[in-house]
């Protein structure tokens, strides 16, 4: 993936606090400081690519109930060999949902967040710099949980709020409410 390419969006995100802001400028020191930010096996932390869809009415996103962390996210993950970083969470969005029709509502970044991700078997605790884009799927067609997966499902802006603890989503969704 093109460094450049992803600083000079990184520095273009315009962040909706100071939360945000911190985390935008800590991906920003990362990626600069780090020539293999997007490889997984950079053990203090990578670059991931995640993906809010939302459906065609601006009421509903879609999340998946992730396996290993047990808890409600946005659909995302690792950068493989993609060239950029939407195409990333483009591929991501797609392989965890089985939607083949998503669309991107905007190539700029809509969300910047910095997670740790807990020690597992062979990988230590780490951190995921993940880079966050708006894509758009129809709420009526049909899902397949991928095996990273418990369940896939649309959450209503109001059920988005109820699910508390996050404040990742809750950002996303307040996002999300400004856009209608």
């Amino acid at each position: 993936m093109d460094r450049s390419t992803l600083l000079s969006a990184m520095n273009s995100h315009q962040a909706i606090n100071d939360v945000e802001a911190e985390h935008r400028q800590r991906t920003i020191t990362f990626v600069s400081d780090n020539e293999t930010c997007c490889d997984r096996n950079l053990t203090i932390g990578h670059i991931t690519a995640s993906s809010w869809i939302i459906d065609e009415t601006f009421e509903h996103a879609l999340l998946t109930h992730h396996r290993k962390l047990n808890r409600w996210l946005q659909l995302g993950g690792h950068v493989e060999d993609d060239k950029h970083i939407l195409a990333a969470a483009l591929r991501e969005a797609r392989e965890e949902s089985g939607l083949d029709d998503i669309h991107t509502i905007s190539e700029t970044i809509f969300d910047v967040d910095v997670h740790l991700i807990p020690a597992r078997k062979q990988e230590p605790e780490h951190f995921h710099y993940d880079v966050r884009f708006l894509f758009q799927a129809r709420r009526d067609d049909r899902l397949t949980i991928s095996d990273e997966s418990h369940d896939l499902r649309w959450f209503s802006i109001t059920e988005l709020r109820d699910l508390g603890g996050d404040d990742s989503i809750d950002r996303m969704v307040e996002k999300m409410v400004a856009l209608k």
